[in-house]
């Protein structure tokens, strides 16, 4: 058993979603009492003095909270850092080397550190894998955490993957498919067809395309010069063979069977419409193609507040045949959520 604990954890979020994610907290009936905040830095202290935090603490679903972590206080100085997240993790009882990830503030926003943005990805942890996380605001103003790898969590410092978009991506699209598959380890294989709704100019597309993945994408608007090089007047009748793209200049609610054919396994959703229009598509897609098994929607929130609604999201995706679900902002979004639902029976 482990026998570490803390008064307080911090959550690194978005910067402008510290408020909702207090609100979340809040909602969940979580009694954790919100204390010091920056930028994109929110920490909270347990209900009780009595009942401090575990590492079990921080198994909860909190949709704006790309890491959290037991906060082992704030520090003078990096090293200080490093030497209580190394006490922390002997505490915790973690076998092997604890990994460390480095963040620091830039004036505007944390960003990761030493292996900052553009860096080679990070290989996944192992399950259980103690981490430590240090943030630096400033040369004294330094702070240490420490959590546990889990299924479903970020591999990356601060649930940020540090990717760059492409000279050849044709839009910012191509960051939320790929900051997805990091952050939650999808997998995608060359048998797979996915729809895409609201796909121009097609960075998603793109993404899919160079993991092999062929796609039917739906928008009236026109496709992107690179991904049209992929472009097929008909879907292919068997699978296999270079990936294709289809491009179905229709809005989304005119597409019927016969534009889809029955080999979709993935829906994607990328669309300026609200979220009970997202799920509504999603819905009518699935009836039309049985056979897809995933989605993952990017929601389009007008308040963050909006986020009080994961419910009903979760209960819309259940009666599609979803067995997991899970509403994630990811760091390369603004006023949006990533809605992934998976094990479509």
């Amino acid at each position: 058993m482990s026998a570490l604990s803390s008064s307080f954890v911090f959550a690194l979020v978005n910067p402008g979603s510290e408020r909702p994610l207090k609100q979340e907290v809040e909602a969940q009936g979580l009694g954790w009492r919100p204390s010091f905040q920056r930028r994109g830095f929110v920490t909270f202290k347990s209900p009780t003095d009595e009942a401090p935090f575990t590492l079990d603490s921080l198994e909860v679903d909190l949709t704006f909270s790309r890491r959290l972590c037991l906060s082992l206080g704030k520090v003078v100085s990096r090293q200080e850092a490093l030497d209580r997240v190394n006490a922390a993790h002997a505490a915790a009882g973690g076998a092997g080397e604890c990994l460390i990830h480095e963040l620091h503030f830039d004036g505007r926003r944390l960003e990761r550190g030493e292996s900052g943005r553009g860096a080679a990805p990070q290989e996944r942890p192992e399950v259980g894998q103690g981490i430590g996380t240090v943030v630096g605001f400033g040369p004294e103003d330094v702070w240490a955490g420490y959590h546990r790898h889990a299924p479903g969590l970020s591999p990356d410092p601060g649930g940020m993957g540090g990717l760059v978009l492409p000279e050849e991506a044709p839009s910012r699209a191509w960051l939320k498919l790929e900051e997805a598959v990091r952050f939650f380890g999808l997998e995608f294989s060359p048998s797979d067809i996915a729809v895409e709704l609201g796909c121009a100019p097609g960075g998603v597309i793109l993404a899919l395309l160079n993991r092999g993945v062929s796609v039917i994408g739906v928008d009236p608007a026109k496709l992107a010069p690179v991904v049209m090089a992929s472009a097929v007047a008909e879907r292919p009748e068997t699978p296999g063979g270079k990936p294709w793209v289809v491009h179905c200049r229709k809005p989304a609610a005119l597409v019927g069977k016969r534009d889809l054919g029955q080999r979709v396994t993935w829906f994607l959703s990328d669309m300026n419409q609200s979220p009970a229009v997202a799920l509504k598509e999603c819905a009518r897609f699935i009836r039309m193609c049985p056979a897809i098994r995933s989605a993952l929607i990017t929601l389009k929130l007008t308040d963050l507040s909006q986020v009080a609604e994961k419910p009903e999201w979760f209960a819309a995706l259940r009666e599609m045949g979803f067995s997991s679900m899970r509403a994630q902002q990811l760091s390369v979004h603004h006023h949006e959520l990533a809605l992934l639902a998976t094990g479509r029976r």
